[in-house]
């Protein structure tokens, strides 16, 4: 584990703990390598301070600052470790989770104290003021080895509104013992931003305290909440990747990092990390195996989507008119959704993102929006499925001529049932490619993945580049209507071919006839983009 060398973070702290508050998500269970790997992430996105967690509490915590000494190279940030101030009635140079944290090797360290006077009598069970002086003993202590400290002051906003006096003993106790940094917590999560401001000014009149602030997202605030601190004087923010945190999560990294740098011209980032933001938002959601939000402000794959006409028009004007950022500042796209709310402008501006300039055509562009929405009133939706608007437009682009590779004579579909429950599906192509009549059978475990190898099985011989084709994903919705089990069927595949995926969609009175649709389209754009010749 190298110091943190190609920028100084004295002037802003920028600090993350994924690996200790983050972590504490439902659903998230991380191993030693899953933390080394999200440190690596962070590291590289920029930020001044990883929390690693809680050495000496739990042994995983315990391993991943073992092993962090000798496989981790941090280039932008320091390694912090987690603790508690000394026990009641003892001395910190006896404190055995003390010891544990100078052992850990990490030069900087962060101590929870009690900031709240009832949580101090009644959590530790002991005075107010042996807990000032369980702060001054531990922070002292840990100068004394050599290690930068920060206090988390815990509960504190509403310590302040219960005890303000005692509060701010807290915040002058750390504060004159040597801590570089006291952060005011929102431990709840129930402070508003009017509340932060007023408090943190306060605050850092009453104390001359460096101020930091954590927060919870208990009310929705923690960004905002965030953000008036640091509209207040605090110079430290305490955020998770993606939002992650115990119950509804942590003010999230990067909302509060592009605000910083986009909104208040402020300068907390190396040079170009900015524009790596949504990568490392999607890479770190994929070691901790949760789906990416696609609403995530800045970073989700719907912050800069578009569906509604009258913003399509705004946008081929000028796109600024209706986005508030370039997305590219933050490693996004801006994306145009078809859908029977398209326009003109919308189908122009998708066309153009997949390299088809309908500028020029209005009657072109008119009548893909008139077939767009005459498919989407029985049930299609091309919104996730840009793979199957595309053939559409294609067709058009030709005349309103069928674009194909084969021409299906027949499909059919059996399932099974056999002895002791075991099922059995199968299913017969019959179609016509480069002149040849294929007949192909397939088995699967599902009538629609019989039918998926019945298809390959039929074209693999005449396009081999098929071989290379995976189905990775199938949804299947039941659309509203007034039949039970007899209404449409709506599914949308997702296929790749080991370089790129792309979606399709298929709407029919039962789900197997949906998925040939779906399958169909599936394959014809997989062969286009093998460069095959319809």
């Amino acid at each position: 584990m190298t110091e943190a060398n190609s920028r100084p973070h004295d002037g802003f702290h920028v600090f993350d703990t994924t690996l200790r508050d983050g972590a504490q998500r439902e659903g998230i269970n991380l191993t030693v390598a899953d933390k080394l790997a999200i440190a690596r992430h962070l590291d590289e996105f920029g930020v001044g301070f990883i929390e690693g967690g809680w050495p000496g509490a739990n042994p995983r915590d315990t391993e991943f600052f073992a092993r962090a000494q000798a496989e981790l190279e941090l280039k932008n940030a320091q390694l912090v470790a987690f603790g508690a101030t000394r026990r009641a009635g003892g001395k910190a140079s006896e404190d055995p989770q003390l010891a544990a944290l100078v052992a850990s090797g990490a030069p900087v360290v962060t101590l929870v104290a009690k900031s709240h006077d009832r949580h101090v009598e009644l959590a530790l069970r002991t005075t107010l003021e042996e807990n000032l002086e369980m702060v001054r003993d531990s922070v002292e202590f840990l100068r004394s080895q050599g290690r930068r400290v920060f206090i988390d002051c815990e509960h504190f906003f509403d310590g302040y509104r219960a005890n303000p006096e005692y509060a701010l003993a807290v915040v002058k106790a750390a504060h004159g013992a040597g801590a570089d940094v006291v952060v005011l917590c929102d431990t709840n999560g129930g402070m508003l931003p009017s509340g932060v401001r007023e408090i943190v000014e306060t605050v850092l009149a009453e104390t001359g305290a460096r101020l930091g602030i954590h927060a919870q997202d208990d009310t929705g605030c923690a960004v905002a909440n965030t953000l008036a601190a640091v509209d207040a004087g605090a110079t430290h923010v305490q955020c998770t990747a993606n939002g992650y945190g115990e119950r509804v999560g942590n003010a999230n990294l990067f909302p509060v990092t592009a605000a910083l740098e986009l909104k208040y011209d402020r300068r907390v980032l190396p040079a170009g990390s900015l524009a790596e933001m949504t990568r490392i938002s999607h890479a770190i959601a994929e070691v901790v195996n949760l789906i990416p939000s696609t609403h995530q402000p800045y970073v989700g794959f719907s912050a800069f989507a578009h569906k509604a006409g009258l913003h399509a028009s705004a946008i081929k004007v000028d796109p600024d008119l209706y986005q508030h950022i370039d997305p590219e500042l933050v490693g996004n796209t801006m994306r145009m959704l078809v859908s029977d709310m398209a326009g003109r402008a919308s189908i122009e501006l998708k066309g153009k993102e997949l390299g088809y300039d309908l500028t020029g055509d209005r009657d072109l562009a008119g009548r893909v929006v008139a077939r767009v929405k005459a498919q989407e009133n029985l049930g299609y939706t091309y919104e996730a499925a840009d793979a199957s608007f595309e053939l559409l437009l294609r067709d058009e682009v030709n005349g309103g001529e069928r674009l194909r590779f084969f021409e299906l004579e027949s499909w059919r579909s059996i399932s099974e049932q056999g002895p002791e429950g075991r099922a059995g599906n199968e299913a017969t192509v019959k179609l016509w490619a480069r002149g040849e009549r294929k007949v192909a059978t397939g088995e699967g475990n599902g009538p629609v993945d019989a039918l998926d190898k019945a298809l390959r099985a039929a074209l693999e011989p005449i396009f081999p580049p098929l071989a290379k084709l995976e189905l990775v994903d199938y949804k299947v919705r039941i659309l509203e209507g007034q039949h039970g089990t007899g209404s449409k069927t709506r599914v949308l595949i997702e296929s790749t071919d080991g370089t790129g995926t792309w979606s399709t969609v298929g709407v029919a009175d039962n789900v197997i006839a949906a998925s040939w649709v779906a399958l169909e389209d599936a394959y014809t754009y997989g062969l286009l983009r093998a460069d095959q010749q319809p």
